[in-house]
């Protein structure tokens, strides 16, 4: 491998695989474009690094999030970049009232929403896949879990991907960076409004729990709020929408899957685990030494940028055997598109809960999927492994 290889080069993105397969060869642990990054490829070193944010710091990465051109982002100041012990009590506040029940809570009215969806499919056949489907589904489900408007729902989707692109923009790009800033002051805005009308009206809904939570006595401050209903907005609909197309790519490419599934529904929790193994939805994440570190036979110096390549660590032969091939039942995996450690996402029952609502509306109902011949687009991110659209052919069974 000649030069660094850039995550952002249209043909890496194209397919990043073989790239990948060849780093963890012969250099696991080396510097990438842009910007120099430490690229880590190996299963096990990724998941040594998220083990350990003393050495690996998240919170040391909020700067990035915040480039001169932007300044404020209350994403750089959530959950997501926060170190111990301010990331526990953070996290104990907010996993209070994202709970299991009512996650379980959400399942009757996602049922309804991807059964009209697909309905809606069925009528027109010929669909973007993206703008059917994997948008809606996930853009229902927050906007029902935050008690939201539906008239947002349209918005959520340009927020979350300008978030998503902040690190991709370059000092140059004076229009992109004006619809991010653009975006954030909308975002922040409409979300302070709702804010304001649960604490005078609350209902059963997320916000109104987070206005609820306690720990110690302690309740989330105005800014901490915020900043978590940005990360959740940003991470839980980015991530399910990218999930569900991921999903719809191979079932399109493999027909033999989707009959197999259309055969044996108790395999969908195993295909969507697949998935997230195969094709991850979050292509990468970012760390920052505190000190001067080894890892993959490299030393690294303190305050070195870290990208865990979790699309590369998933498809580690010394973490699943055949692990460039798509294989349906395999047992007992660690899978880390959701995090790993403390920084687990919070969100990845509902993912999944989406994905598996998503695949019982769907596949019962329809006797193939097919695509055209042109090449999948992905969009522009080091972070996320995001198709930005997926014209299909539905065929009903």
């Amino acid at each position: 491998m000649s030069g660094r290889v850039n995550l952002l080069a249209p043909e890496f993105l194209a397919n990043p695989y073989p790239v990948f397969a060849q780093m963890r060869r012969d250099t696991p642990v080396c510097q990438v474009e842009p910007g120099g990054l430490w690229a880590v490829t190996r299963y096990a070193d990724v998941v040594s690094v998220l083990k350990d944010p003393q050495l690996f710091s998240s919170a040391g990465l909020a700067h990035s999030m915040e480039p001169p051109w932007l300044g404020y982002n209350p994403l750089a100041r959530s959950l997501l970049v926060m170190d111990p012990p301010r990331h526990g009590r953070s996290r104990s506040l907010v996993s209070r009232a994202f709970t299991p029940t009512a996650i379980a809570r959400l399942e009757p009215f996602l049922r309804a929403t991807a059964e009209r969806l697909v309905d809606e499919m069925l009528e027109r056949q010929e669909v973007d896949f993206m703008r059917a489907l994997a948008l809606p589904l996930p853009a229902a489900a927050i906007g029902h879990l935050l008690g939201l408007d539906t008239s947002i729902h349209s918005h959520l989707k340009v927020w979350s991907d300008h978030l998503a692109i902040i690190s991709a923009i370059s000092t140059a790009d004076h229009e992109r960076q004006q619809q991010v800033q653009r975006s954030i002051q909308e975002m922040e805005g409409y979300l302070k409004e709702v804010v304001e009308q649960r604490r005078r009206q609350p209902g059963n809904d997320l916000v109104s729990a987070l206005l609820e939570a306690r720990v110690e006595g302690e309740a989330l401050s105005d800014a901490e709020l915020m900043n978590f209903l940005f990360a959740l907005l940003a991470a839980g609909l980015e991530t399910t929408t990218n999930l569900l197309g991921n999903v719809a790519l191979l079932l399109a490419d493999r027909p033999e899957l989707l009959e197999r599934l259309r055969a044996e529904p108790g395999l969908f929790a195993s295909f969507v685990e697949e998935v997230l193994r195969y094709e991850s939805p979050a292509q990468s994440t970012f760390r920052l030494t505190t000190a001067e570190a080894e890892l993959g036979g490299v030393k690294l110096p303190a305050h070195s940028v870290l990208v865990l390549l979790l699309n590369s660590a998933c498809r580690d032969e010394q973490y699943v055997p055949d692990a460039e091939s798509f294989v349906l039942g395999r047992q007992d995996l660690v899978n880390i598109p959701f995090g790993h450690g403390i920084h687990f996402c919070l969100g990845a029952p509902l993912a999944r809960l989406e994905a598996r609502v998503a695949l019982e509306a769907l596949l019962p109902r329809i006797r193939s999927m097919s695509r055209g011949p042109e090449a999948p687009q992905w969009q522009r991110s080091i972070q996320v492994r995001a198709l930005v659209q997926l014209p299909v052919r539905v065929i009903p069974a």
